[in-house]
């Protein structure tokens, strides 16, 4: 999956790698900020959208499609489609022409609107990545569990570096019967969630 990334796609990722840099040290004020995944973290989604089972792949909070063209990746192995959210219409712009100049606009499916809004359309979901502020993870988690294929897999994000805030977040996950799950300290730390397959 990795030793076939067309030079566009890895032309924008570093495209964007820089100017999430830039953002983070110039001041950039935290609303206007990319604030996306390291390298590092869009490798490990995409090994797990790439072995979750058949279904939807979801992405909540796209920002500028950063950890879009990795999950990308993971959808032209399996053939299928990215749908992914942006509530904000800058950031949404943005993942758009990060999808066009990468090539990919055919795989991904962008809807500039609060995910809330549709999650309970999609279903199965095969594998979902959450990336949003940080009040919503537990409404988004509740609106995705139930629609987990078996095998299913849900990865929130911040969950090392936000620790404190979504505390209440991660107890109930972490103590939800409906799935096995583990805080993976990659990136900034990832709450990875895996619907047990029924036997």
């Amino acid at each position: 999956m990795f030793h076939h990334i067309s030079p566009s796609i890895l032309e924008r990722m570093a495209h964007l790698e820089a100017v999430d840099a830039r953002d983070r040290q110039d001041g950039t004020p935290k609303a206007l900020r990319l604030r996306q995944i390291p390298p590092e973290t869009g490798r490990f989604l995409a090994l797990l959208a790439a072995s979750a089972p058949a279904g939807q792949v979801l992405e909540i909070g796209a920002s500028g499609g950063y950890s879009s063209l990795w999950l990308t990746l993971a959808c032209m192995e399996r053939g299928d489609q990215l749908i992914t959210f942006e509530v904000d219409p800058n950031k949404a712009r943005l993942a758009r022409e990060t999808f066009t100049i990468a090539g990919v606009s055919e795989r991904v499916q962008l809807i500039q609107d609060d995910a809330r809004n549709h999650l309970g359309n999609y279903q199965p979901v095969a594998f979902c990545f959450l990336d949003v502020e940080k009040d919503l993870y537990l409404p988004c988690y509740e609106m995705v569990i139930p629609n987990l294929a078996p095998g299913g897999v849900f990865v929130a994000d911040n969950v090392i570096s936000h620790q404190d805030q979504l505390q209440s977040f991660l107890q109930n996950a972490m103590s939800d019967v409906r799935v096995d799950a583990l805080i993976v300290p990659i990136g900034k730390g990832l709450l990875v969630c895996r619907k047990p397959a029924r036997l």
